[in-house]
């Protein structure tokens, strides 16, 4: 159930590799300053990470381009591929930001271009959103589940877990549910790791009462963040996409930290290229005559995604109700959330620059669509230094459970600005070693 703001939500995956088979595969860094936000700070800083950040590129075969971003952090090897070539959309689009004084430079994605062993991307226009058809996408079913596997891994699909039990301060037990046989299965390990999502992980930690073991309990399911997201498409005189490629392709970070020229001081966000969208789906997002309309003029239509940075505020959370339970036994989940006024007002500084660059491209008009989508979701079991504000410490363990680390993007205390995904596998990446090290 979702309270506040849209009701309809987007972005929701259940499935073995969970939504890095959906996503478009942007493979950001946070930058330095995103881990010190004040009261909101990181426990962690980017050197931390910074080793981990590299492994989870080299272990995903990221593409991308270095040396550009006037934001880019440092880095301490180059991209394991080079950029592909850009789309003639796409060149149009670099072109006119760079006449306006911007930095556009080329996006980090887990896509397989140059590796010849396996099948490359064909540069089709169902990325985001979809399965890649020939496996191009380096995403988790792809590039990590079959080592695994390989390595010994026992993967239980169709298996619904329905509660976590603690004695004397650890996990003793993970109660399943198996879907295929209707048997109830028990689990048990040396040390729990808790990656069901930022909705997924409070939903169950709430379920089995663990916001009562941990001295900051309140905080769980609480400080949900998702990015303030909007598509300002540009509405062309003729076909944008002449040649019907992939063209999500480049970034724009110049409003990242901010901008002289905006009326709202500190952080703004980043502005990504994004595809034609398929007829289909603008039919579907966009309600009525419009969005009829629009979906027959899509080829005229080419967009850039705006992403700002959302505050973390306690009253945006995910809490239960435990008078209303689905056919496993687990409590209906019930999601409030609403943007800031800064939120708001940070993605309405984004929009500008985006207008202008389409523009500039040859664009005649604009639609700015507003996003409502849980694909960025984290925060709900956040790490910190103080156990009243955080639930996990430095290395994602959950307080009050010694066995328990919680590696999926709830950890995360802030959301920066940029698609989160790199950040969350290299966290994963930097707790598995302490996890094994115990």
């Amino acid at each position: 159930m979702i309270k506040g703001g849209h009701k309809k939500v987007m972005g929701l995956y259940s499935c073995v590799g969970g939504p890095s088979l959906f996503y478009g595969g942007v493979s950001f860094r946070f930058r330095e300053q995103d881990f010190a936000e004040g009261e909101n700070s990181w426990p962690i800083n980017y050197g931390d990470l910074e080793p981990f950040y590299t492994k989870a590129e080299q272990l995903l075969s990221i593409s991308g381009e270095a040396g550009i971003d006037p934001t880019e952090p440092f880095r301490s090897r180059p991209f394991p591929q080079g950029p592909p070539p850009l789309a003639l959309i796409s060149q149009k689009i670099k072109s006119a930001a760079q006449q306006i004084g911007m930095n556009p430079f080329q996006l980090p994605l887990a896509i397989n271009y140059e590796d010849k062993s396996r099948n490359v991307c064909e540069s089709c226009t169902t990325c985001d959103t979809f399965a890649c058809a020939v496996g191009a996408k380096n995403d988790l079913a792809t590039m990590i589940l079959p080592k695994l596997l390989e390595q010994g891994m026992e993967l239980k699909t169709d298996t619904v877990v329905r509660q976590l039990k603690a004695e004397n301060g650890k996990i003793s037990e993970v109660l399943c549910f198996d879907k295929k046989t209707g048997k109830e299965l028990v689990f048990r390990g040396k040390h729990i790791v808790l990656s069901a999502g930022s909705l997924g992980s409070p939903h169950l930690l709430l379920a089995s009462g663990f916001d009562k073991l941990n001295p900051g309990g309140k905080v769980v399911g609480r400080y949900l963040m998702r990015h303030v997201n909007a598509i300002i498409f540009g509405i062309f005189p003729g076909v944008a996409d002449k040649e019907g490629r992939f063209h999500k392709q480049l970034a724009i970070l110049d409003y990242y930290f901010g901008h002289p020229n905006a009326k709202l001081k500190g952080k703004l966000g980043s502005l990504q290229q994004v595809p034609t969208p398929p007829m289909g789906l603008v039919q579907n997002e966009v309600p009525g005559p419009l969005g009829k309309l629009l979906s027959q003029g899509v080829r005229l239509l080419t967009g850039l995604l705006a992403i700002a940075e959302d505050e973390p505020q306690f009253s945006n959370s995910l809490t239960i109700d435990p008078k209303q339970k689905d056919r496993y036994g687990l409590p209906q989940p019930v999601i409030s959330h609403a943007y800031s006024k800064r939120d708001l007002a940070a993605l309405k500084e984004l929009v500008k620059p985006a207008k202008k660059v389409l523009s500039k491209a040859g664009a005649l008009t604009h639609y700015v669509h507003n996003i409502r989508t849980f694909s960025h979701a984290v925060g709900t079991v956040r790490m910190g230094d103080d156990p009243k504000t955080s639930a996990l410490d430095s290395n994602c363990q959950f307080r009050g459970v010694d066995n328990l680390f919680v590696l999926d993007g709830s950890f995360m205390p802030t959301s920066a600005a940029v698609n989160p995904s790199l950040t969350i596998a290299a966290n994963a990446l930097r707790v598995g070693e302490v996890i094994a090290g115990i």
